[in-house]
Formats: structure tokens, C-alpha cells, sequence
């Protein structure tokens, strides 16, 4: 407990003795984050381009490869009962 105490007094006077010498920014001199909404001097962009038709997009994405995913299974679960590998049973309904 001493050494952690100890240990902990000395960090302390390492970072006071790093902020006397560096100086501690200030909030006065942050710079914006936000970029992407402003330019460096601070004024406002322009709206980006709006993409449209985003749901017909969707649609001429989805249609397909569902419908790849589909024949896929369906070809191989005939695969599967054309080689015994898998054969539902009747008795399976019950």
C-alpha cells in the first residue's frame, strides 16, 4: 500500500512538472472536427448530391439474387435426394 501511495505521489509531480513545462492546450485554441459541414474558415457547403431512386435500386438487387439464392437450394436439395444423401421419409409428416 506504501509503494502504491508512493508510486502515485511521484506520477503526480512527473505531471505536474510536464504541464509547467508544456502548458496545457486551452479550449480557446481547438480546432472543428466537423469538416465535412464547413470549410477551414467556417463557412457551410453545399448540399451533397442527393442519389434517387433508392428503392427501385433495392428491388434490382434483391430480385435477383434472391432468386440466385433459390435456384441454388432448390439444385442442391436435388442434388442431395439424387444421391441418397438426404431423403425425407413419410413417416417424417406424421
Amino acid at each position: 500500500m506504501a509503494t502504491l501511495v508512493a508510486n502515485l505521489a511521484r506520477a503526480r509531480v512527473l505531471l505536474a512538472r510536464n504541464i509547467a513545462e508544456r502548458g496545457l492546450p486551452s479550449a480557446r485554441q481547438a480546432v472543428p472536427v466537423r469538416t465535412k459541414i464547413t470549410n477551414s474558415a467556417g463557412a457551410m457547403l453545399p448540399e451533397p448530391y442527393n442519389i434517387r431512386f433508392g428503392l427501385a435500386k433495392v428491388v434490382a438487387v434483391m430480385v435477383p439474387f434472391i432468386y440466385v439464392g433459390a435456384t441454388i437450394s432448390r439444385e442442391g436439395a436435388a442434388f442431395l435426394e439424387e444421391n441418397d444423401i438426404f431423403v425425407p421419409d413419410d413417416d417424417d409428416d406424421d
